[in-house]
């Protein structure tokens, strides 16, 4: 195994599972060089439905340039309506193309506007509105820009295949889109460097101490760590913060667009006397509830990448189970072409079912998982539970240590640790395309091609 580059180490993804060097190059060096549509599983009725059954006016979005929170702005805006009456069922980026369903409660079809960079087809009515649970996963095209040793792509591609244990699926390997020509690769089911901040990945930091219960250390850890990948004033602004305390006065230096920083400065700067534990936390309940969701979810996801380095560290298998793993089944209602695990089903793996569930993890029908720590979290046995017991004692966690107050509280889950889908290789440009279920990261797959900093991965 190949080690991973130190940003990426840095978020506890360790190697690279391919040892042949990547093709190098870029991602997104034009947004339609990165295309992304939603594999989703919500069906609508008739324009003629009835609007009291059926409310919800659905329609598929093809956005260039449009965040996903921005263009939901954009249309309640131009209805007049509450923000809360748009929905959709996953979150894209605005450096991409990307096509995915929206729900306006109460819309008709002729009321929605026409937006610039967006291109949008009117599917019907529900009688409910989009959630997330109605998305299955994505589909990628993703052209590599400037690639330096193109021919490498293919080797990567075998040496994944390999790692997936799919050798044996390869003939009857087909893409997303049918594809003749796709490989059944594997990788490890890392979370992204996005989930942690691509160019200042700190939120993590600010979670552990959070579920540490330091409510100061998770504030500082958020205004204060400078890094060379920001402004010079934004430095500076970070380690006035860091050096004085002083509140007030930072706010004449933090950027007006580091608005949610700001927040955290005002709330300490209105307190009178020297903040304390419950005036941290007020603070940090400043920034919006999903994003003090994330930080707990980043630390989570932190913890998950190193029990997943270690597993690989220890030559443990991804694509079958041992004795004292907790598998998860498959979906049974996932779109044709894509293997979307079920978290919700899960059994521990003793010696007597090595056997039977490495059988259907060789189908498709199975996935071997590792936690993404909460409350209720029972870890696994043997020696992945070793390595799950031993991530958790060096960060100094435990799964009480979740039971935190509103938005901070997580209950946990489990997660596949090996993401499997059917590559399709284009040569003339570099083209990787793929689709992956729900949660994954076509950066976890692209990393692999590319082995470059995971800044140039977008």
């Amino acid at each position: 195994m190949r080690p991973a580059h130190p940003t990426e180490q840095a978020v506890g993804i360790d190697h690279y599972v391919s040892d042949a060097d990547g093709v190098g190059g870029r991602l997104r060096a034009e947004d339609d060089q990165f295309r992304v549509r939603e594999l989703e599983r919500f069906g609508t009725e008739s324009l003629e439905a009835s609007t009291d059954a059926y409310p919800h006016l659905v329609f598929r979005a093809t956005l260039r340039g449009w965040d996903t929170n921005d263009f939901a702005s954009r249309i309640s805006d131009a209805l007049g309506i509450s923000r809360e009456r748009v929905n959709w069922a996953g979150t894209k980026d605005k450096y991409a193309v990307t096509t995915q369903l929206f729900s306006v409660y109460g819309a008709e079809p002729e009321e929605l506007p026409d937006v610039d960079g967006a291109d949008l087809e009117v599917l019907g009515r529900a009688g409910r509105n989009l959630e997330f649970g109605d998305l299955a996963g994505n589909a990628f095209e993703v052209v590599v820009g400037d690639p330096e040793r193109p021919a490498n792509a293919e080797t990567i591609t075998d040496e994944l295949c390999e790692f997936g244990g799919l050798e044996g699926r390869r003939d009857d390997s087909k893409g997303i889109d049918g594809e003749s020509d796709a490989t059944p690769i594997g990788v490890p089911n890392f979370f992204g460097q996005q989930r942690f901040g691509s160019r200042r990945p700190v939120t993590h930091k600010v979670g552990l101490e959070i579920v540490r219960g330091n409510w100061e250390g998770a504030v500082m850890a958020y205004l204060g760590n400078p890094t060379d990948a920001e402004p010079e004033g934004t430095q500076e602004a970070r380690a006035f913060v860091e050096e004085t305390r002083d509140w007030q006065a930072a706010l004449e230096r933090i950027p007006n667009r580091l608005r949610y920083e700001r927040s955290m400065c005002h709330a300490l700067a209105e307190f009178e006397g020297e903040p304390g534990p419950e005036e941290f936390r007020e603070a940090l309940e400043r920034v919006p509830s999903n994003l003090q969701r994330l930080f707990v979810h980043a630390a989570q996801s932190y913890a998950f990448n190193r029990m997943l380095s270690e597993r690989l560290e220890r030559g443990l298998p991804f694509d079958r189970p041992v004795a004292g793993d907790v598998v998860c089944f498959s979906d049974s209602d996932a779109p044709e072409g894509l293997e979307l695990p079920d978290t919700d089903r899960l059994q521990r793996v003793d010696e007597r079912r090595v056997d039977s569930v490495t059988r259907h993890c060789e189908r498709g029908r199975a996935f071997v998982t590792a936690p993404l720590v909460g409350t209720d979290s029972e870890l696994a046995d043997g020696e992945q539970g070793e390595i799950e017991h031993d991530v958790l004692a060096d960060l100094d966690l435990e799964p009480g240590d979740f039971d935190l107050p509103g938005e901070f509280h997580s209950t946990g889950t489990r997660r596949a640790i090996l993401v499997r889908t059917d590559l399709g290789l284009g040569r003339d440009p570099l083209t990787l395309s793929f689709a992956l279920p729900k949660g994954s990261y076509a950066t976890v797959v692209a990393r692999e091609y590319l082995k470059v900093d995971p800044v140039d991965l977008g």
